[in-house]
């Protein structure tokens, strides 16, 4: 994964809508894109938290738990899937298909 800076930042929209030439259709791809991010991520995330799950309600286990708050800290503090994704789209690493083009081809 890419260092992003976390921090909002402006963009230069005619960037955004340079690789698709509408800004409507590169908001819905990198949107696309930031949906499969925050899957991925938030199944990473409970794999990892699923070591720590316990049947018993014990306050005093899950206060002391530093992994755990650690692992989740970590999570906490990463760029969210929307900025990974535009910093993807921008970047041209996204490949996409217009449905335009989908239409065109002959069958």
């Amino acid at each position: 994964m890419a260092i992003v800076q976390p921090s909002i930042i402006t963009r230069d929209i005619k960037k955004i809508i340079e690789p698709t030439g509408n800004i409507y259709d590169s908001v819905v791809i990198i949107s696309h894109r930031a949906r499969q991010i925050a899957v991925n991520i938030k199944e990473e995330l409970n794999s990892k938290l699923a070591e720590f799950a316990t049947t018993v309600d014990n306050l005093e286990e899950v206060f002391e738990n530093r992994e755990q708050i650690e692992i989740s800290k970590f999570y906490e503090r990463m760029p969210k899937s929307t900025t990974l994704a535009t910093e993807e789209f921008l970047e041209g690493k996204l490949n996409f298909r217009m449905r335009s083009d989908l239409e065109a081809i002959p069958e």
